[in-house]
C-alpha cells in the first residue's frame, strides 16, 4: 500500500518536472522580446484609455504606433506638443486627423417638448426613467434631459443647459464615445466638425402630429431635400438622411427653409456657447414638473 502511494507520488512528480521542463524550453524558444519603445511611447500618451484612437487603451495604441500601424495624431486627447513629441521620438510624421466631436440628434428641451412626469426615484438617470416609464417626455424619441451623458464624460466636456439639453464643449470633447454608449435613446453621434449640416430630430411622426408633440420636430415636409444638391439628402421614415460621403456639397441653404429648424447648419456649439455655460455643470434639476411618478 505504501509502495503504491510512493510510486504514484514519484510518477506525478516526474510528470510535473517533465511538463515544467517542456514549458521552460518552449518559453525560451518562442519568447519574443518586446520593443522597449512601446513603454516609452505609452509614457508619452495621456493614459486615459478612452478608446478614441480606435484601440482599447493607450498600451495597445502605443504598440500600433511602434509598428507604424497608426499615426500619433490619432490620439485626440494628447496635446499638439505631445503628439509632436511622440512623432519626433519615433521619427514619423505626426499625421493630421480631423477633429471629431459628439453631436446630439435632438433639440427638444423643456421649452420644446412637454414633460409628462418628473421621476423622483433614488437614481434619477436617463436609463432608469427609460426602464420605469419609457421616458419622461411626450416625445418618445427625444432627449430625456437627466444628464447621464454629462456624468459619464471623463473629460468634463458635457454640461446640461437651462433648457435641459446637453451642451458639448467642442474644445474638450475627445470623441471617446462614452456619451454614445450611455444614452438610452441613442441620440449621440461622433461626427467630424466639417459635417455641419445636422438633423436634430429622431421622431418618426410627420406633419402636425410631429409638431404638436415637439415644436422643433421634423414634420417631413421635404424642403431640405428640394433645397439640396441631388443625392445629398433623402427622406427615410419621415426623416431627412444626410449622405455625408457627399459632405463637400453641403451648404447652409439646405436648412434655411426648414419650418421647425429640425435640420440646422451648425458651426461650433450646438446649443449656446462655452461662455454662457459652466463646464462641468453636472446633472440638471428635473423637479419643476407638477406631476410626480
Amino acid at each position: 500500500m505504501i509502495a503504491d502511494i510512493v510510486s504514484a507520488v514519484v510518477i506525478l512528480g516526474g510528470l510535473g518536472l517533465l511538463f515544467a521542463t517542456i514549458l521552460a524550453i518552449a518559453y525560451k524558444k518562442l519568447h519574443v522580446d518586446e520593443d522597449p519603445r512601446i513603454g516609452q511611447v505609452e509614457d508619452l500618451l495621456p493614459g486615459t484609455n478612452c478608446g478614441a484612437c480606435g484601440e482599447p487603451g493607450c498600451r495597445a495604441f502605443a504598440e500600433q504606433l511602434v509598428i507604424s500601424a497608426s499615426i500619433p495624431g490619432a490620439c485626440t486627447v494628447s496635446s499638439v506638443e505631445a503628439v509632436e513629441s511622440i512623432a519626433s521620438f519615433l521619427g514619423v510624421d505626426p499625421g493630421i486627423v480631423e477633429k471629431r466631436v459628439a453631436r446630439l440628434l435632438c433639440a427638444g428641451g423643456r421649452a420644446e417638448v412637454k414633460e409628462l412626469v418628473s421621476y423622483q426615484g433614488v437614481q434619477r438617470t436617463c436609463r432608469m426613467v427609460t426602464v420605469v416609464t419609457g421616458g419622461n417626455k411626450e416625445c418618445t424619441w427625444g432627449c430625456l434631459g437627466l444628464g447621464d451623458c454629462a456624468d459619464v464624460c471623463t473629460f468634463d466636456a458635457i454640461a446640461m443647459n437651462a433648457n435641459g439639453l446637453p451642451v458639448v464643449d467642442i474644445d474638450q470633447c475627445t470623441a471617446c464615445g462614452d456619451c454614445v454608449e450611455i444614452c438610452p435613446k441613442q441620440l449621440f453621434m461622433i461626427m467630424p466638425l466639417s459635417q455641419k449640416l445636422i438633423v436634430q430630430c429622431r421622431s418618426l411622426l410627420e406633419g402636425e402630429t410631429a409638431e404638436k408633440i415637439c415644436s422643433v420636430a421634423c414634420n417631413a415636409c421635404g424642403r431640405c431635400v428640394v433645397d439640396s444638391p441631388p443625392g445629398l439628402i433623402e427622406m427615410r421614415n419621415n426623416l431627412p438622411v444626410i449622405q455625408y460621403e457627399k459632405n463637400e456639397f453641403a451648404r447652409p441653404d439646405s436648412a434655411k427653409r426648414c419650418p421647425t429648424k429640425a435640420i440646422r447648419w451648425i458651426d461650433g456649439f450646438q446649443f449656446g456657447n462655452k461662455a454662457s455655460i459652466s463646464f462641468p455643470l453636472g446633472r440638471v434639476d428635473v423637479s419643476q414638473s407638477d406631476q410626480k411618478l
